[in-house]
């Protein structure tokens, strides 16, 4: 019997989902009553529970906070028609983490205790599903070394928790994107495959600045020559070249995006012609110029499709003129349909079950 499939759950004696404006979801403004937790000691997981939302103890000497071992993921659940509830992706999800937890040195859990841990805080929590459009319960599952000592060592001691938040688009507005060719989000044979928290964090002082400069993120490109896109904030970064939707491969630098991998999928389903091959800055700006280049959007879980307005190249902005009928509303449309059930499911990336 695994750690996870007997789960004790404490619900909260005050929820807080009657103060959730459900028509007007602010992306991370919300956060469910409930978070699930488990520790990783003597070489298994052991006291997993579900309990209501709230503050936790830390020592000062965590690891984590000193040395860096922490990953999370990003995922989603729907509201099918009939009230069930649609976990989506979560093979493929668990596939990241746990490249991510072996990149990191820390443990990996079971698909089935991953799996069966979701199910559990989705149950206790099916209240806030949103059903609107565009809306989502946003999961974020993490894990970070939890041991107290200040040594520079591999912790034998984890921390796995999950918490959720009902959301709607992370962008609301098409984008703005600076090309950064001077820092880097990552390098070949670094982190930048793992979906760990340094990643990030080493990316907010970039961005900052481009925001600064009146943009909404930047454009990565390769450590080495700063001459090839990689991808963008916190999105893979899509783009339609003479009707072809063509984006950079995933490699140690790129994350392989769940939500990339469902739109090249659809996109080939529906007879489009797809390139997953590597995009110069110089092919950039010259399809922007000649109008080759007819759209460019972010891929991710929380952005879903989000699409790029202004790309800015070496100081100079290139505008992404609005388009009707796109390639990506169409993909978007598509795995929204997938997504709640309107549309098959034939790439079975649907789990779906009861509250």
């Amino acid at each position: 019997m695994s750690q996870l499939s007997n789960i004790k759950v404490t619900k909260t004696e005050h929820s807080g989902l009657s103060r959730v404006d459900f028509n007007h979801l602010e992306f991370g403004k919300y956060i469910s009553d409930h978070m699930l937790m488990s520790d990783y000691k003597d070489g298994k997981w052991q006291n997993t529970q579900i309990l209501p939302f709230g503050d936790i103890m830390l020592s000062p000497a965590a690891l984590a906070l000193h040395y860096g071992q922490a990953i999370f993921e990003g995922m989603k659940a729907f509201k099918m028609e009939d009230g069930s509830i649609n976990l989506f992706r979560p093979h493929k999800h668990y596939s990241r983490l746990k490249k991510s937890c072996e990149r990191m040195c820390m443990p990996v859990m079971s698909e089935e205790e991953f799996i069966s841990g979701l199910e559990a805080l989705l149950r206790t929590d099916a209240d806030w599903i949103p059903s609107s459009e565009g809306s989502a319960l946003y999961i974020r599952p993490f894990m970070f070394a939890s041991e107290s000592r200040f040594g520079v060592k591999v912790a034998d001691e984890y921390k796995y928790m999950i918490f959720t938040g009902p959301v709607g688009p992370a962008f609301s507005r098409p984008v703005k994107l600076k090309v950064e060719t001077f820092y880097s989000r990552a390098a070949k044979g670094g982190t930048g495959s793992a979906k760990c928290a340094g990643n990030y964090g080493g990316a907010f002082y970039p961005t900052q600045k481009a925001r600064e400069e009146g943009f909404d993120q930047v454009i990565w490109t390769d450590a080495a020559r700063h001459s090839y896109v990689e991808e963008s904030g916190m999105m893979n970064i899509v783009f339609v070249i003479n009707g072809v939707v063509t984006t950079p491969p995933v490699s140690d630098s790129i994350l392989d995006g769940i939500t990339r991998d469902s739109l090249l999928t659809i996109a080939r389903d529906l007879g489009i012609p797809v390139e997953e091959r590597p995009v110069s800055i110089a092919e950039l700006e010259k399809s922007l110029s000649e109008g080759n280049l007819t759209e460019a959007f972010g891929a991710g879980t929380a952005a879903v499709v989000s699409p790029v307005a202004v790309i800015n190249i070496k100081g100079n902005d290139y505008a992404i003129p609005p388009r009707e009928n796109t390639i990506m509303d169409r993909l978007k449309d598509e795995l929204a349909k997938i997504r709640t059930g309107k549309a098959e499911d034939k790439h079975h990336w649907n789990h779906i079950f009861k509250p």
